[in-house]
């Protein structure tokens, strides 16, 4: 029970974090359950799919509600995201322990990474085949969409790496349609939370045929991560992002070598 309990309030963390940085809360969760609450890792990571799913439906409905879901790439996309979910989650089925600590650690390591580079927004057209409002300005903004055999590719390694890490995937889609393919920021993050979720559903699948899907500890992380997802935009505007951000950095550094110690030890 006070497992469960611990549980819970890692998942509120990891999810409080996570929507206030942009980046899933599996980054936190995952390690955290495996290497300090005893859960099988593969057990864990299926947890944690069932959490992307249920934070991606939830918040999918603001986003979907402010325009700023382009559906049409997201499903298109979603065909190669799919395929991929289908191949990570087979084969983390049949990976030792040690090659997915190995994986999740390079993969905290990109991440940091990434943060560090940080992303772009692109400069508004008058012309464009797609548009949005922008939440801050009020202003109508078009746009392109280019590149799309990249994001094709792209897709295909984010939902592999989503089914076999039990992570969103967002951390490869968003800078692929943002710095690549030329979606704004915000259109790239609203449109990536709508693909995780059934990327996050296809993997899921494959973990539950293959009996590693424990309701014992999805329904208590997928709670913990939905109130903390809810919770963390609200207040994001009342903390120092870029304190907060160095704070992540760290945890997800310190988690990372102990992941990359849990594959050679």
């Amino acid at each position: 029970m006070v497992t469960l309990l611990i549980l819970v309030v890692v998942a509120f963390v990891a999810g409080l974090l996570g929507s206030m940085l942009g980046v899933g809360g599996g980054l936190i969760l995952v390690p955290v359950m495996s290497l300090f609450l005893d859960v099988p890792l593969k057990t864990a990571i299926a947890a944690s799919l069932v959490c992307v799913i249920v934070t991606s439906s939830a918040s999918q409905v603001t986003y979907v509600g402010r325009g700023l879901t382009n559906t049409r790439l997201g499903m298109t996309l979603e065909i190669a995201t799919t395929l991929g979910a289908l191949a990570g989650g087979f084969t983390a089925v049949y990976l030792s322990g040690r090659i997915l600590y190995g994986i999740f650690a390079a993969v905290l390591v990109y991440v940091v990474a990434s943060m560090w580079r940080g992303r772009k927004e692109p400069g508004g057209k008058e012309e464009g085949a797609h548009s949005f409002v922008d939440p801050e300005t009020g202003e109508v903004r078009r746009y392109d969409v280019g590149r799309w055999p990249f994001g094709f590719v792209a897709s295909f390694v984010a939902g592999d790496v989503s089914a076999l890490l039990g992570v969103g995937g967002g951390v490869v889609k968003v800078p692929i349609m943002n710095l690549v393919m030329g979606v704004p920021l915000r259109v790239s993050i609203a449109t990536s939370n709508l693909m995780i979720g059934v990327t996050a559903a296809t993997g899921a699948i494959v973990y539950y045929g293959h009996h590693l899907l424990s309701p014992r500890y999805a329904v208590p992380a997928a709670l913990g991560v939905l109130m903390g997802a809810e919770i963390g935009p609200r207040i994001a505007g009342r903390v120092d992002v870029r304190a907060l951000r160095v704070l992540f950095e760290i945890i997800l550094v310190a988690l990372a070598a102990q992941m990359a110690w849990k594959a050679v030890a």
